[in-house]
């Protein structure tokens, strides 16, 4: 990885064009499948585990729209 990279990665990046839109339409899907993980699944620590996966995907989702992809 490079410099720029990182300085990247670890910066603000405002949001630009539709990027709320986009942010709000990835919570939302992400949400409805952790909803259905715990609808779905016994307590235990798998099911806390996919909630927090499901919650990490989004993230890195949200983040790879901040970086634009860089």
């Amino acid at each position: 990885m490079t410099q720029d990279q990182l300085d990247n990665w670890f910066s603000y990046h405002a949001p630009e064009g539709d990027d709320l839109e986009r942010y709000a339409k990835l919570r939302s899907a992400g949400k409805v499948f952790a909803e259905t993980i715990n609808e779905c699944c016994p307590e235990s620590a798998d099911k806390t585990a996919a909630v927090r996966k499901v919650r990490e995907a989004v993230m890195t989702a949200n983040a790879s729209i901040a970086c634009r992809g860089k």
